[in-house]
């Protein structure tokens, strides 16, 4: 993938502060941590060329393989959500291009992220590797059956949607840990957040949201 290297940086760190205040701020992303988080982390390293003049539309962009960046408030919103402490050790299910793991690296202790497609696996962990995200490790796995070598999480964040939640990244939830995820079909999808409580998952509801759905293993849930 070719990524963005040249163009107005100044600007593009303009847009960046826009995107915080216009699209997070004034929709309740107030967890000063999270909008340091995003505001640090240039998106438009983590796309094609030719869409870095979009890179802080409030808006999922193509990064081929038929996957998608999330939009800045869905993400800001997720990592809100998991109220992120430096000592979490945080499972990401679908690294993408890898800009969420690099904003979760900001805020966690470490990060293991997984991504299904090979080729999305390398390219993310090379272009981690070269801006300096130390604390991410990105595995190439099915994300639907965790990560049982390195379990357990403290946090869980999927960007993509199971029918349900997979029992495995349930399975892997340290006890008082959070996990975020879409669920639901290609039609309808919500996000939902759980805490686990004496071994047990407590569901709610939260928001519709659109994502790509979860393969793998997944797909027989």
């Amino acid at each position: 993938m070719e990524l963005f290297k040249a163009i107005d940086a100044g600007g593009l760190t303009h847009s960046r502060q826009v995107m915080v205040d216009r699209h997070l701020k004034s929709r309740e992303i107030n967890d000063p941590a999270v909008l340091l988080a995003m505001g640090s982390v240039p998106r438009e390293k983590f796309i094609s060329a030719d869409l870095a003049g979009s890179a802080y539309d409030d808006n999922p962009l193509a990064i081929g393989y038929g996957q998608t960046i999330s939009q800045p408030y869905i993400v800001a919103l997720m990592i809100q959500k998991l109220n992120l402490k430096n000592t979490d050790r945080a499972l990401e299910i679908g690294t993408g291009s890898g800009y969420q793991a690099a904003v979760l690296s900001k805020l966690a202790h470490h990060v293991y992220t997984t991504e299904i497609i090979d080729q999305l696996a390398n390219e993310s962990s090379e272009r981690l590797e070269r801006l300096g995200y130390k604390n991410v490790t990105v595995i190439h796995t099915d994300g639907s059956l965790g990560l049982e070598r390195s379990a357990p999480f403290d946090k869980i964040i999927a960007s993509a949607a199971a029918r349900k939640p997979p029992k495995a990244l349930e399975n892997q939830l340290a006890e008082g840990g959070l996990i975020i995820m879409p669920q639901g079909g290609s039609h309808f999808q919500s996000l939902i957040l759980g805490e686990k409580t004496g071994g047990v998952i407590d569901y709610k509801t939260m928001i519709s949201v659109r994502f790509v759905p979860m393969t793998g293993a997944a797909e027989e849930l």
